[in-house]
């Protein structure tokens, strides 16, 4: 599944959610809930924010942080952005649950930086 189709799969499985906005970033798909990004897809490829305790469950299912390459090698540019296992596309109730976690992740995420250092992403 790639491009649209893509977006449109995740629409659906993220409606449950409500109040869930998909913008074109970087040549990618943000994923933002209550102004807050818990998500990005590169390359059709989903990333959700992980709270650093929970990365061990990403890591156990063969994710690996949010990475690109350049010239000089591969950066991690996004450690807290975890690739989601490909097993959820095929349980709705599981895929919604990890989006949730990734959801309070992005919550506390905002919630411990300085005050002039919080941004909020677009209004859906």
């Amino acid at each position: 599944m790639t491009g649209h189709g893509y977006r449109a799969f995740l629409e659906e499985m993220l409606a449950p959610l409500g109040g869930v906005a998909i913008r074109r970033m970087f040549g990618g798909l943000g994923l933002f809930r209550d102004r807050l990004m818990f998500g990005l897809v590169v390359r059709d490829v989903l990333y959700f924010k992980v709270a650093s305790d929970e990365a061990a469950a990403f890591a156990a299912e063969g994710g690996a942080p949010f990475s690109y390459a350049t010239g000089g090698g591969r950066v991690t540019t996004i450690a807290s952005y975890w690739r989601a296992p490909d097993r959820l596309s095929d349980d709705p109730e599981e895929f919604l649950a990890w989006a949730r976690r990734a959801c309070a992740a992005a919550e506390a995420a905002a919630r411990a930086r300085p005050p002039g250092r919080r941004k909020a992403g677009p209004v859906a």
